[in-house]
């Protein structure tokens, strides 16, 4: 395996373990606001991140030399991948339980292998297929998704997610042209400004006044995971294949379990046994496939 796509393996896993921490956390943070609001701060706060980010590594060239066609690409992103689905998320996350949505938030690798193989032409390893379905699998059964009633706030996830996935698919386009800090800025800088817009039109931007500092704490921390996750996700994304990307995403889905079974002081049943045998199977497939155990 090349040394690049090494690097994007494990830039990838350490998004996935940011995710499963992060959507656990944000489930207690999102209780305390009014989740729209929520969700403009703390993209507002990462894209201010970036942009710090940009300036310290000395590509604020790069955006100066953007082209009209760079923009619109990036605006695109920024209204499919860092406004719409963050406003159906954080409303499903209110709704919902962590388990539950960061299950639905997995399942992007089935449309992104439809995006990717439709609009990028990627091809799918059956390996990652076979890495993809016993992580999906044991998923289900670590979660006990089945049977999986019909739930509003999951509903909204799954939008949410088709909108993500859509986006994944632009952003690795843009990857080929733009640098993953500038990608990951005109995500979240633009899709904050199309959130601010809905929240200027709906009257959600009163509930300003009621912040307090607890509030700006729980904005300083999930801010700081999101910031994580679209840095080392950009990153990655840059050298591996969306569908190889999104797969190795599904593993956050059992750390957000994980944490709301040893939170709950609920025990482990059989079935949720047999789903971390999935889990650790589907781990080993793509360990095996991009060689991060043993040469």
């Amino acid at each position: 395996m090349e040394r690049l796509e090494r690097k994007g393996t494990i830039l990838v896993l350490t998004t996935a373990v940011i995710s499963g921490f992060s959507i656990f956390i944000n489930k207690f943070g999102v209780k305390e606001f009014d989740p729209y609001l929520f969700t403009w701060l703390k993209n507002s706060f990462v894209a201010l991140f970036l942009l710090g980010l940009i300036i310290g590594v000395r590509e604020v060239e790069e955006l100066k030399r953007l082209q009209r066609k760079d923009w619109l690409l990036l605006s695109a992103i920024g209204l499919v991948g860092g406004a719409i689905p963050f406003l159906l998320f954080f409303k499903g996350l209110s709704l919902t339980t962590g388990a539950n949505a960061s299950f639905v938030h997995k399942t992007m690798f089935v449309y992104v292998a439809f995006f990717a193989a439709t609009f990028l032409k990627e091809r799918i390893d059956r390996r990652i297929l076979l890495a993809a379905i016993l992580l999906l699998l044991g998923n289900v059964l670590f979660l006990k998704i089945l049977p999986f009633g019909s739930r509003s706030g999951d509903l909204l996830i799954f939008l949410a997610t088709m909108f993500w996935a859509g986006e994944n698919t632009l952003s690795k386009y843009a990857l080929r042209m733009l640098s993953p800090r500038v990608v990951a800025f005109g995500r979240m800088g633009i899709g904050s400004l199309f959130i601010f817009l809905f929240l200027l039109f709906t009257g959600h931007l009163t509930a300003l006044a009621n912040l307090t500092l607890p509030h700006l704490r729980w904005l300083f921390i999930t801010s700081l995971f999101l910031f994580g996750y679209v840095t080392t996700w950009y990153a990655g994304l840059r050298y591996l294949k969306a569908t190889v990307a999104t797969s190795i995403l599904i593993l956050g889905g059992p750390i957000t379990a994980l944490l709301t079974l040893v939170t709950s002081g609920a025990s482990l049943a059989f079935p949720q046994f047999l789903g971390v045998l999935l889990l650790i199977g589907g781990v080993a497939v793509v360990a095996k496939v991009h060689e991060l155990v043993g040469t």
